[in-house]
């Protein structure tokens, strides 16, 4: 399995929470990092699948097009939703409502006020893997998503004690790869 983030998008740029809230669109350079990904990956996958939040489908459709893939669009997929959070700036998500102290998960049953805990996510990332690992465990899939949800959907496959999990830099477009080793 492929994961990609999504690429750039305006709320990005600007700093700001984005969550659940489905508002932010990919800047020109968010499209260019798709189009250069696409580029990047061998034309083998089976299946393509995408959150079905706007800056993932985007992102996913420039790269299926380039590999001759429609997206699946798929809501377990989506990013951690941040509640009241989304929109604010980035720098109002402190560790308690997070989980996340010095790079380092915490807690990661904290939970912004009307939002999900990071555990959550990895529950919802966990039901993608198991419906995919029953129905197709030779596909080649891509999975397009978001930074918390590729976090979570690696926790969840190498079986990652949630607690002291670092919390790594995921760039936007950046290609992480899940092998069949790593699914516990």
């Amino acid at each position: 399995m492929t994961l990609v983030r999504h690429g750039e998008t305006n709320w990005n740029a600007s700093r700001r929470v984005q969550g659940h809230h489905d508002a932010a669109r990919l800047t020109k350079q968010g499209r260019d990092q798709a189009k250069s990904v696409a580029d990047s990956l061998e034309p083998n996958f089976d299946r393509l699948f995408s959150s079905d939040l706007d800056r993932a489908t985007e992102t996913a459709s420039i790269i299926g097009a380039s590999l001759g893939l429609v997206p699946e669009i798929e809501p377990l997929l989506r990013e951690r939703s941040f509640g009241s959070f989304e929109g604010g700036s980035i720098e109002g998500l402190t560790g308690d409502v997070t989980g996340i102290v010095d790079s380092v998960l915490i807690d990661p049953d904290a939970r912004p006020p009307g939002g999900e805990s990071f555990r959550d996510v990895v529950a919802r990332a966990g039901l993608f893997i198991e419906r995919e690992r029953r129905a197709s465990s030779s596909s080649r899939l891509l999975v397009v998503t978001h930074g918390g949800t590729l976090r979570a959907l690696r926790a969840y496959a190498t079986g990652a004690p949630l607690e002291g999990l670092s919390w790594y830099a995921v760039g936007n477009c950046s290609v992480w790869e899940l092998d069949a080793h790593d699914l516990h």
